[in-house]
């Protein structure tokens, strides 16, 4: 009798234990999916970056600077920027960045020139932007990544570097996405910021421009250094013209750029001298 009635017991047991056994094996395999590395934890959203954080997913107030996404530090590499409003005129200027200026350089990069103005830059520790021409970048996407390994930004100027207004849509398109293509094959990212050739805009290029992922940005201080005037003019031009947020354009290729580099040399100490902070931007 007592036999028989141990028997319920030890099944009510069993039951008990194996649900108990499910539950624990549930939770343990929940937590390893939480802990699973790259993928996101429950609420988050899929693939975002770190350097994202939670800025990138909270909604914000436009802004004529503030931009979203501002640079490729908001994109995780394997990721296209998103959709873009068109503008219809670009960005002369950065007057968020505070009582810092924007060093650009545009046409390269090329081996006889990028590598002095990467070296200067790098001898201050500061940063700049790179429009580079696709046509040049495809053979010296080395100096690519070195840009990027610096820091800097590299910008989308055309294949070719032609008028782009004289072009039709589908041209103007094509040049602009064999450039893209380039940089991100070589950086693992395309590029955030697209400057036409000659500051020649038209409709076309703010729209093709903004469906590829990319803001406009022209410039505040032409240093005309594509003319050759001299370095100490040049020199001249840039310590003039110096205020917080003014965008500097110059060249690292496309003819004779020695003044350029050497300019550089002369006018970047002279600006941090007089407390500019030399930067690109940002989120």
């Amino acid at each position: 009798m007592k036999k028989d009635q141990m028997i319920p017991g030890r099944r009510a047991a069993l039951r008990i234990a194996a649900v108990l056994g499910a539950v624990g094996l549930t939770r343990l395999l929940t937590a390893g999916d939480a802990q699973t590395p790259g993928r996101p934890a429950a609420g988050s959203p899929s693939g975002s970056s770190p350097a994202a954080g939670p800025q990138a997913a909270l909604p914000r107030r436009p802004s004529a600077y503030r931009l979203s996404p501002m640079t490729e530090f908001q994109q995780p590499p394997d990721q296209r920027p998103a959709r873009l409003p068109v503008r219809k005129e670009p960005f002369l200027e950065m007057p968020d960045l505070g009582h810092s200026m924007v060093l650009t350089f545009d046409d390269g990069p090329d081996p006889h020139y990028t590598p002095g103005i990467l070296k200067t830059l790098r001898a201050h520790d500061v940063r700049a932007m790179f429009f580079v021409c696709g046509e040049m970048a495809t053979g010296q996407r080395d100096l690519l990544r070195e840009m990027a390994d610096d820091g800097h930004i590299v910008g989308n100027h055309t294949w070719s570097h032609p008028e782009l207004p004289k072009l039709g849509p589908a041209k103007i398109r094509a040049e602009m996405e064999r450039t893209s293509e380039v940089i991100e094959r070589t950086l693992g990212r395309p590029p955030v910021w697209f400057r036409a050739p000659y500051g020649s805009w038209n409709r076309h290029t703010f729209e093709i421009g903004a469906d590829l992922g990319m803001e406009p940005l022209a410039w505040t201080v032409d240093t005309l250094d594509w003319k050759s005037p001299g370095t100490g003019k040049i020199v001249r031009t840039v310590l003039d013209g110096a205020a917080p947020g003014v965008v500097v354009l110059s060249h690292d290729a496309g003819g004779d750029r020695s003044q350029s580099v050497a300019a550089l040399r002369d006018y970047l100490p002279e600006l941090l001298n007089k407390g500019y902070g030399i930067t690109v931007p940002r989120p």
